[in-house]
């Protein structure tokens, strides 16, 4: 996880910077299931190339199946001769922690001690990992929807984090006092309210992905200094910006800056001890691409996967 945090920087700076070309995902509604998404990307120095499949289908959980599916198929930058094909699952989950780990990073606070997390499935399990890689966290609180899956995750993370790990009845409980907090939850209504938020909070906002659905409410969004992963993908994708937009609360320029610019010097970050920042997260192909490229890495290394001829 720190090397794919470094190598989640390297990306993100290399993409806001132009070393990359990444066209709007393309995303296909699968009737009421769900949608299927296709990601591509080629990243420049070091070259990387490759697209990820993507499907989102909620209701999976009562098929025994996770909501997220994926599969990446990596290529030679330099002949487009197919290198890899393997599951995007993983990666998807590791590569999204390891973006909002670089969030905090650069973003939160450096007195930073108490992190909430709202969710409790497989995003609030690899932000726990990631983000307490960042900060010197003394407690982590982790709210869902289903008090049983909180209480079973904390008692999951207990022996792997230093930090006190507690489950909480509410998400007010969680983020009460809280300087940074994920959210990582499945919801399509806002989730956390302005007046909940501590002043120097930072919030990273990584559940909702398509133009109506958010998890943060207007206000909260609205004072804070807002960072986005990309703002062309921002723009079109995220109701937690699309919405307050249409509303009239704020324009396009209300985006600071690309959280990769900050990371590269290009940008200023946190202004003030006070200032409540987000990073609004949807993921992109070259996170996915770049990710892709360090596992196939490792695993070349170690001689593991399965040669194919075609």
């Amino acid at each position: 996880m720190d090397d794919l945090i470094a190598a989640m920087e390297s990306a993100l700076d290399r993409f806001s910077a132009g070393g990359a070309r990444q066209p709007l995902r393309t995303v296909v509604e699968a009737g009421t299931y769900g949608f299927y998404g296709v990601m591509p990307a080629y990243l420049e120095g070091p070259a990387a190339l490759g697209t990820k499949l993507v499907s989102v289908y909620h209701g999976n959980a009562s098929r025994g199946l996770p909501s997220h599916l994926a599969t990446i198929v990596l290529h030679d930058p330099d002949t487009g001769a197919l290198m890899a094909v393997m599951d995007g699952r993983y990666i998807t989950e590791a590569r999204t922690a390891a973006v909002s780990a670089a969030s905090a990073k650069h973003l939160a606070r450096k007195d930073s001690r108490v992190l909430a997390i709202l969710g409790s499935g497989v995003q609030a399990r690899s932000h726990a990992d990631a983000i307490s890689r960042v900060g010197a966290f003394s407690e982590i609180r982790i709210w869902g929807r289903t008090p049983e899956r909180a209480a079973a995750l904390a008692l999951e993370l207990a022996p792997t984090i230093k930090s006190r790990i507690a489950a909480v009845p509410t998400a007010r409980h969680a983020v009460d006092g809280a300087d940074v907090i994920a959210l990582v939850t499945a919801s399509r209504e806002p989730v956390v309210r302005r007046e909940w938020i501590r002043e120097g909070a930072h919030v990273c906002a990584v559940g909702a992905c398509r133009p109506d659905q958010r998890e943060m409410d207007t206000a909260l969004v609205k004072d804070a200094r807002l960072f986005v992963d990309s703002r062309q993908g921002a723009l079109a994708e995220a109701g937690d910006i699309v919405i307050p937009i249409k509303e009239g609360a704020f324009g396009a320029d209300h985006i600071a800056a690309e959280l990769g610019d900050v990371i590269g010097g290009r940008a200023e970050g946190r202004r003030a001890a006070g200032d409540i920042t987000i990073f609004k997260s949807l993921g992109m192909a070259v996170e996915d691409v770049a990710a892709a490229r360090l596992a196939f890495e490792r695993a070349s290394a170690l001689g593991l996967g399965r040669g194919v001829v075609i």
